[in-house]
């Protein structure tokens, strides 16, 4: 299944009186939506996940979703490929449609699952504790459009497990990113249960193919190896929250201050950071200390609104990166 941009392309638009009319040579030989989409700037694979609430509803979240909606904000064509169920009821489940997310900038590619991934966050003092009863299963990067591999940017944002990291090599030949915490979490999958994280192991060709990991505070400990022979060879961060980050571009490490703002909805914030950073680090004419800055913030100010929709305008974070004040 696959959820497409909502208007038309120049393919769909009427001819002209008096021009001659270009037609198939035979009868549905017309295009897709899909295959007349431009070549995305920016690709995220990952799974867009349901996230319970207190309430009982459910809520669509993940790297994926957080990711795109960000890198369009920002102005970039944007595709997503995952795996889900989404826009019906399923397994007692009543998941919410893509269809608020997508726009002329989006473009998602489904693949077909029993149920969506779904997470229970539940906080005891002031930690969180994850159990993931649902698993979409892995996503298929044979699924990929052909046009879609030569993205400018691929983000490979897994958070179940979902993408072989061997098969991931040869997606692009411009910028890889990767932000691999769900590469880090296990849980029984046979049943459905807790979480617990294990140290983030990649093969060797993966990691001398990365143009940049990003990873929290919180997640260092179980992927410092990977973290420093990315940031050695080109560029690796750590987010510290409210702390602001740390860029590691070669021997260097860029401290980048964090910003003094009203926290109204942490979700997605890491996300939100790594779709900004990948975006200014993939042009090779901007500073590694300017692509951080510009993402920290981008995610400052996200953070001062709830859910994916606090994602703020170019516009808004060159004010903030000129005054240092959020209007």
């Amino acid at each position: 299944m696959s959820q497409n941009p909502k208007g038309t392309s120049p393919d769909d638009q009427p001819s002209k009186p008096g021009r001659n009319e270009r037609k198939p040579f035979r009868p549905g030989g017309g295009r897709t939506a899909i295959q007349r989409m431009r070549t995305p700037e920016y690709l995220v694979i990952g799974h867009i996940c349901a996230d319970l609430l207190p309430d009982g509803s459910y809520v669509l979240g993940g790297t994926a979703l957080y990711s795109a909606l960000t890198a369009a904000k920002l102005g970039a064509r944007v595709a997503v490929l995952t795996r889900g169920v989404f826009g019906r009821e399923v397994a007692g489940m009543k998941i919410p449609s893509l269809e608020p997310y997508l726009d002329d900038r989006i473009s998602i590619i489904v693949q077909e699952a029993d149920v969506p991934t779904t997470f229970i966050n539940e906080y005891r003092a002031d930690r969180r504790v994850q159990t993931m009863p649902h698993w979409a299963g892995e996503i298929d990067l044979n699924g990929l459009p052909p046009h879609w591999r030569n993205a400018k940017i691929v983000h490979l944002g897994p958070i179940a497990d979902e993408i072989e990291p061997r098969n991931c090599v040869g997606l692009t030949n411009q910028f890889l990113g990767a932000t691999p915490q769900g590469w880090m979490r296990s849980w029984p999958r046979s049943t459905g249960g807790r979480v617990t994280h294990v140290p983030l192991k990649l093969p060797g060709t993966l990691i001398e193919r990365l143009d940049s990991v990003i990873v929290s505070d919180e997640e260092i400990a179980y992927t410092r190896e990977v973290v420093n022979r990315v940031g050695e060879r080109r560029l690796s961060v750590m987010t510290r929250g409210p702390e602001g980050a740390q860029v590691i571009a070669g021997s260097e490490k860029i401290d980048l201050p964090g910003y003094n703002v009203k926290v109204k909805d942490l979700t997605g914030a890491g996300d939100v950071f790594a779709a900004a950073f990948f975006l200014m680090a993939a042009d090779r004419n901007v500073s590694a200390r300017r692509a951080g800055e510009f993402a920290n913030a981008v995610a400052a100010l996200s953070i001062g609104e709830v859910g994916p929709f606090g994602v703020p305008t170019r516009r808004q974070v060159e004010q903030l990166l000129e005054t240092g004040r959020v209007s």
